[in-house]
């Protein structure tokens, strides 16, 4: 008979209830072929109830049920939580020193990085939380951009959508991919997602100070984003020579001029992926890109995906059928 492996979820105060209600739910449905369980899931805490910002959840292992695990997951928490408890971070060092694996689930990266788990290694956490992460613990490699991370002991992942797709992932790992298979069809998800795949997100570029020189020469590239922009263009618009608009720019936004029209052109394309049924080589022309070939590469080296991959994920049927790409 086949070993049974027991996977312990951390349960703190104010837990988030879908990050761990994920684990429980995708491990303690998964089968073998032979329709035996290949998990124990068991949810575990230094108190017997734990506070969630919406209801009270009772807590029937302790923190010592950790040292009998194969696989301990943390879960995130709330914004309201306080520092995890020392003997919480305890047993998460305990069960690394033992070779447990250990996986979180998006915020629950800052529980690992606590324990001093994430030190030297590529992490990720929901991309609102990774400058945090990043900024309270700089010996971590913190990668905002992916969906999860596998160092091998140590796993993260990003949103607790993502956290559903490291969950098959490590089944993927554990019974390989037609079981990992069968457990995402239960859970009405795809197999496909992997690890390096994006979080979707291209992120903001830090405001401008209030009256800055660069305000109208901002918005001017964003009227402008289907021209063919260059940087003798931008300076000349803000009156300035090219390397003066270049350092200026990059004092103000924390970016390159080139780099800011990229992002601009690319975020430009997510709404029109979006919110129009625009055929890729027009999409690439009005924001920019000049070929949809170029348009394909540049989109995908930022959000990491291709653009229709994304138009898959994120237009509505309510809107415009998307025409072929």
């Amino acid at each position: 008979m086949a070993i049974v492996h027991t996977v312990a979820i951390l349960a703190l105060d104010h837990v988030v209830p879908f990050d761990l209600a994920t684990p429980i739910e995708v491990f303690g449905r998964t089968r073998l072929p032979d329709g035996r369980s290949p998990y124990r899931v068991r949810v575990c805490g230094p108190a017997p109830e734990v506070e969630t910002d919406a209801f009270a959840l009772r807590v029937p292992y302790g923190v010592d049920a950790l040292a009998e695990a194969d696989t301990v997951i943390v879960p995130g928490r709330s914004e309201r939580a306080g520092p995890p408890p020392p003997e919480a971070l305890e047993a998460l060092r305990d069960a690394a020193s033992r070779g447990t694996r250990l996986a979180s689930i998006c915020v629950g990266a800052f529980t690992l990085a606590e324990a001093g788990l994430l030190d030297g290694l590529r992490a990720t956490t929901h991309w609102a939380a990774a400058p945090v992460l990043a900024r309270r613990f700089p010996l971590v490699d913190v990668r905002p951009d992916v969906l999860y991370i596998d160092n091998g002991q140590v796993l993260t992942s990003a949103g607790a959508a993502a956290g559903l797709d490291l969950c098959l992932h490590m089944i993927r790992r554990d019974h390989g991919s037609a079981v990992a298979a069968d457990a995402a069809r239960l859970s009405v998800m795809p197999l496909e997602r992997e690890g390096g795949q994006a979080q979707f997100i291209v992120h903001e570029h830090p405001p401008v100070p209030s009256g800055s020189e660069l305000e109208p020469v901002l918005a001017w590239i964003e009227d402008n984003l289907g021209r063919d922009l260059t940087l003798r263009e931008m300076a000349a618009r803000g009156g300035m020579s090219e390397r003066t608009f270049s350092r200026r720019f990059r004092q103000q936004t924390g970016t390159t001029p080139l780099q800011w029209l990229l992002r601009a052109r690319v975020r430009r394309a997510q709404y029109l992926l979006e919110n129009t049924g625009h055929g890729i080589e027009r999409i690439a022309a009005q924001a920019g890109f000049g070929s949809p070939t170029a348009f394909r590469e540049r989109f995908k080296r930022v959000v990491g995906t291709t653009p229709q991959a994304y138009r898959s994920s994120f237009h509505s049927s309510s809107r415009e059928s998307p025409a072929a790409t």
